[in-house]
């Protein structure tokens, strides 16, 4: 039997880079602490088309609505369907002014002196002001967004029209500026503004001014641009910048679609980065075409979900435009904004501006130490896979220096940004699998003790399932601590390794185990080592069930590694998302299924399998696959959206749970064996 020592010295580095980990992962659970507030907003439009299908007054839904919780109305860019609608400017097609003129039916004679002197042309559209201050504001967009080239001023006796050639469908969905009566109105119903300014075409430093203007002296949450640019992008970003910091503005961004980053805004990293990160907040909204399909509950538990484990803080609501059973759609809606504030304000947030996370950069030597634990680790790792490195501490010395060298002094000169995705990649990656090696050679004496009662057997896998994932957790740490800082909270920047941690423990672990075990039970002396048992492998004959059984193994792998990361490349079936569900009303944070259905009970089984001295072969894949419930630990702090203490809770569920599943699986094989067992034993006795 090989023999593998484990070096003092680089475990004595790995736990002062756990201590620097532990320090670093404090300082971040105090950050997320301090920002606990989620903005509850909703379209204003949204609230207004509410009041007029219930039939109702506006003030009286505006009033509901911010009983139920709703601190914010979402402003938007006005337009002339919505100004047709109001009646404060009209934009009339001039084919339609012609026709009115030849069918008699135009009775206004100075629109009939226009017509008559050729000044009205069938392709132009003629706005009309009916509101002095929104016609001001409509004249002055038009000319900033057409030029004067497209934008005539005509007088109609003593009134004041504007021709603009434009194409009259498109004209009446172009944006035209932040409405200011819209905003007043909506602080005047006790409500900050959230406002959704757009761009500009060659948007210039003057056009930027202009939309900050209308916002001067509106009490302003948040502000969000509406489509596929900023405000300002690509050339006056600064501008933009410049009126946010004046202002104080906090800088709203949407996620995207698949819950990881944002939706492409250009110019939106370079605003964020001329703020500060510490004024950006996250943005989510139910998609449109989903919301139809929840029901009021499910909604609700996706926006506590959404604020708890993906640092959302600004809550963009939509109004459900279909009642619920036994109920008005005006009570539909306002029990939908109510429970919502409820559930998110029982979850430890308060209701108001969206909160945001503080400047947090930890200290180069803390980040260092972590690099020097991550290095240590890697050499601790070949020591126990290479017996020559192993019987050698002075190569593994070197080695260290090496590693060591190259991963702490860069992060001393400032330099580390990729060696910290490194250090955090290998300590995805190493330390599940230190993790299960450990176990490993725990347990290789324990295989020539006498059989052990079923009860003691789950006592003894349960206690090595928990010490494989403290020392998963000590990954874990060094991975939040080599990432942590407040863009990889905001996902500015992401962890783009998830898929490897999925398949590099499990290679690592099987060139372990293959130095330590014979999975040819005694056919082959053990001793050989990794290559002669791999050669072994390669040169035994296959049949088709076998065949068979690898393409299932390899579709599982495939569907694990799939399933897996920030977005899933295969759909999740009903009764899961069901499951989930379950899970996430049942616990503080959802165990993964990946630890508690598969990896952890795996882990009790492969415990079970050595001590009932089951085939190696059957040891060996129990060992692989509990090694996905390891790897998935430290997977989930790579989610750095996810605050530290929820990824924490996660795993302790995980752990808890997949025990429990476990020793159910070895209650059920044990009283499968003994039926077996009597079977056996009557066919023996019937013979």
């Amino acid at each position: 039997m090989k023999d593998f020592r484990y070096n003092r010295f680089l475990i004595l580095v790995i736990a002062f880079g756990l201590i620097a980990a532990l320090l670093i992962g404090i300082e971040r659970h105090h950050v997320e602490r301090a920002s606990q507030q989620v903005d509850l907003a909703i379209d204003y439009e949204g609230l207004q088309e509410l009041a007029q299908r219930e039939g109702m007054e506006e003030a009286d839904v505006l009033r509901a609505a911010r009983d139920a919780g709703i601190h914010s109305l979402a402003v938007y860019e006005t337009t002339f369907k919505k100004l047709n609608a109001n009646g404060k400017v009209t934009a009339i097609a001039g084919s339609d002014i012609l026709a009115r003129y030849h069918a008699g039916a135009l009775s206004d004679e100075r629109w009939r002196a226009l017509v008559a002197a050729g000044r009205i042309v069938g392709t132009e559209a003629y706005v009309v002001g009916n509101d002095a201050q929104t016609y001001r504001e409509v004249k002055e967009d038009l000319f900033r967004r057409l030029g004067r080239s497209r934008v005539t001023v005509l007088s109609v006796g003593d009134e004041e029209v504007l021709a603009v050639k434009a194409h009259y469908e498109s004209l009446l969905k172009m944006n035209l500026g932040m409405p200011t009566d819209e905003m007043r109105a909506v602080n005047a119903a006790g409500f900050q503004v959230l406002a959704r300014p757009s761009n500009y075409e060659n948007c210039s430093a003057e056009d930027v001014s202009a939309v900050f203007s209308r916002m001067d002296g509106i009490d302003i949450s948040e502000i969000v641009f509406s489509g596929a640019q900023t405000l300002g992008a690509p050339k006056s970003l600064q501008a933009t910048i410049d009126a946010m910091k004046a202002r104080d503005l906090t800088f709203g961004l949407i996620e995207a679609t698949t819950q990881l980053q944002f939706y492409k805004q250009d110019g939106m990293e370079e605003i964020a980065k001329g703020l500060g990160y510490d004024k950006v907040a996250r943005l989510y909204a139910i998609p449109k075409d989903e919301q139809p399909k929840m029901k009021i509950a499910d909604a609700v538990e996706r926006w506590a979900n959404t604020d708890e484990e993906r640092n959302i803080r600004i809550d963009l609501l939509r109004i459900y435009d279909k009642p619920s059973p036994n109920m008005s759609l005006f009570e539909t809606n306002m029990k939908y904004f109510h429970d919502t504030r409820d559930k998110i304000t029982a979850n430890g947030f308060t209701i108001g501006p969206a909160g945001t996370f503080a400047k947090y950069e930890p200290l180069r030597s803390l980040r260092a130490l972590i690099a020097l634990g991550v290095a240590a680790a890697g050499v601790l790792y070949l020591s126990l896979v290479i017996p020559r490195l192993n019987a050698s501490p002075k190569h593994q010395y070197i080695l260290f220096g090496i590693f060591g060298a190259l991963a702490a002094i860069p992060i001393m000169m400032g330099n580390g940004s990729k060696i910290r995705v490194i250090a955090a990649l290998a300590s995805a990656n190493l330390f599940p699998a230190l993790a299960v090696i450990w176990q490993l050679d725990r347990v290789r004496h324990f295989r020539a003790k006498a059989r052990i009662a079923l009860l003691r057997l789950i006592v003894t896998a349960a206690l090595a399932l928990f010490l494989a994932g403290a020392m998963s957790y000590v990954g874990a740490a060094y991975l939040s601590g080599s990432l942590a800082d407040t863009q990889y909270f905001l996902e500015f920047n992401i962890f783009r390794g998830i898929k490897l941690t999925f398949v590099l423990p499990l290679l690592f672990v099987a060139i372990a185990f293959l130095q330590r075990f014979d999975i040819f039970d005694g056919r082959m002396d053990a001793t050989k080592g990794v290559i002669a048992q791999v050669r072994h492998i390669l040169d035994t004959p296959v049949k088709v069930g076998t065949l068979i059984g690898l393409f299932f193994v390899l579709v599982a792998g495939i569907v694990l590694v799939a399933r897996s990361g920030h977005t899933s490349g295969m759909p999740v079936s009903h009764w899961e998302l069901q499951f989930r569900a379950f899970l996430e009303q049942t616990f503080y944070a959802r165990p993964r299924t990946k630890e508690l259905l598969i990896g952890h009970p795996a882990f009790m089984l492969a415990a079970m399998a050595l001590l009932r001295k089951w085939p190696t072969m059957v040891f060996f894949v129990f060992v692989l696959i509990a090694t996905i419930g390891q790897g998935s630990m430290v997977e989930t702090f790579a989610h750095m959206r996810t605050p530290i203490y929820m990824s924490f809770m996660r795993g302790i569920g995980g752990l808890v749970l997949g025990a429990a599943v476990g020793a159910a699986a070895m209650v059920c094989v044990e009283i499968w064996q003994a039926i077996m067992a009597k079977a056996k034993e009557k066919e023996s006795q019937a013979n």
